[in-house]
């Protein structure tokens, strides 16, 4: 299938959060009409999409109203039911695939994928998977090899944002953290030392041209981005490389359509670089690729609309260099916890800031509220007005050191 759907039709996109509607902005600017499906009467893709069909991911009467005002379906998370997916996907284009999504929901799944990724292009072009053990029995967790330990427990399903992990010394915390888990299927990782964090957003079409926006420098705290760096030099040179190419390799694996993340561990292994492993992949538009709005010629959220929809794929040219800060819900809280609202206007007198909110009428800890870019002529003055606005927002520190 290769199709053509041109401005003027109708695109849809189940799940009504930022990136959804991130998204339906994007697809809206190309003169699309949208649909949204989502049950939160206020969800944030809902209130600004021209059609909000409020029913649950795999209601049925739902899922028939996206396909009949649609002309393609594509979806903001990764947690959608693949069936959905796959129903729509009889009667109108769906990118991501039912298949690809599937893949991404189980880490088990992900894992299976991304090994035989990298027989197929040999070891994904100098990128590996950390060592791992599947544990979905109690003879697999006492099968467990000892030297997969110090390690991470990893629930197979539902975990994002460092959700549903523990960290294990030994054999009997990872006992009693698989008890906790309620002995769900899981993976159990080993702990790696970790030099940085980088992610690789690319834009695979119907025919399987690609484009790839340049590795982003991610850090997170307690399992949640908080910063991207995205700017020449973020990087060596080398990885950004290998990033990229496995990137490409995991995505042609499974013809995928759409703009897919993967994410990656730079690891000391003793040389000047590090070594590259593989996290995980995400079938989206990502967090780490919300700077592309507003320092690139073409966002991550085009090129989402751009594939879906058939459209040529424009490789993206990042004009300005960029920082960028995610905003949680913490900051709308006093030390004290009584509610104020962020110095909005001490921020944006900043040179270069950017500010996305999401329209979510309630800010709670952890919840991801809106995100600031700082963008600018040199990498020097974005890190002094991105390490302003930090401070201004009472943000913690954000390892703006070069890599």
């Amino acid at each position: 299938m290769n199709p053509l759907i041109l401005p003027g039709a109708t695109l849809g996109v189940i799940g009504g959060g930022q990136l959804g509607r991130m998204f339906v902005h994007a697809a809206q600017r190309l003169g699309y009409f949208t649909a949204v499906l989502d049950p939160d009467p206020q969800s944030p893709a809902g209130r600004v999409s021209h059609h909000h069909i409020p029913f649950g991911y795999n209601d049925a009467q739902g899922l028939a109203q996206l396909a009949a005002q649609c002309d393609a379906i594509t979806t903001e998370f990764e947690n959608v039911p693949a069936a959905a997916l796959q129903t729509l996907a009889a009667s109108r284009p769906v990118a991501p695939s039912a298949a690809a999504v599937a893949i991404a929901q189980d880490r088990i799944q992900e894992k299976s994928h991304l090994m035989a990724s990298a027989a197929e292009a040999g070891a994904l072009a100098g990128v590996r998977c950390a060592p791992y053990a599947v544990i979905t029995t109690p003879e697999q967790l006492q099968a467990v090899p000892a030297d997969l330990l110090p390690g991470i427990l990893k629930t197979a399903r539902m975990g994002y944002d460092g959700k549903g992990q523990v960290r294990v010394k030994d054999a009997a915390q990872l006992a009693d953290a698989w008890a906790e888990l309620e002995q769900v299927h899981c993976v159990l990782e080993k702990l790696l030392p970790l030099k940085a964090e980088c992610s690789v957003i690319v834009a695979r079409g119907w025919n399987g041209d690609i484009v790839s926006f340049a590795p982003q420098r991610n850090v997170h705290l307690d399992g949640i981005l908080a910063v991207t760096h995205a700017y020449e030099g973020n990087m060596p040179a080398a990885l950004s490389e290998r990033a990229f190419a496995a990137t490409k390799t995991i995505a042609n694996h499974i013809d995928y359509v759409g703009v897919l993340c993967v994410e990656f561990f730079v690891i000391d292994d003793g040389s000047e670089n590090g070594a590259l492993i593989v996290n995980e992949m995400a079938p989206r538009p990502h967090n780490s690729g919300h700077y592309t709005l507003d320092a690139c010629d073409v966002s991550q959220f085009d090129l989402q609309v751009h594939a879906m929809a058939g459209l040529p794929l424009p490789a993206p040219r990042q004009h300005s260099p960029a920082i960028m800060l995610n905003l949680l819900g913490d900051g709308w809280f006093g030390a004290e916890g009584q509610a104020r609202a962020p110095d909005w206007p001490a921020v944006l007198a900043l040179p270069g800031t950017h500010l996305h909110l999401y329209g979510k009428t309630e800010a709670r800890a952890g919840r991801k509220m809106g995100h600031l870019t700082v963008t600018g002529a040199d990498v020097a003055s974005v890190q002094a007005t991105a390490r302003r606005a930090a401070e201004i927002l009472g943000l913690p520190g954000f390892g703006f050191a070069s890599p």
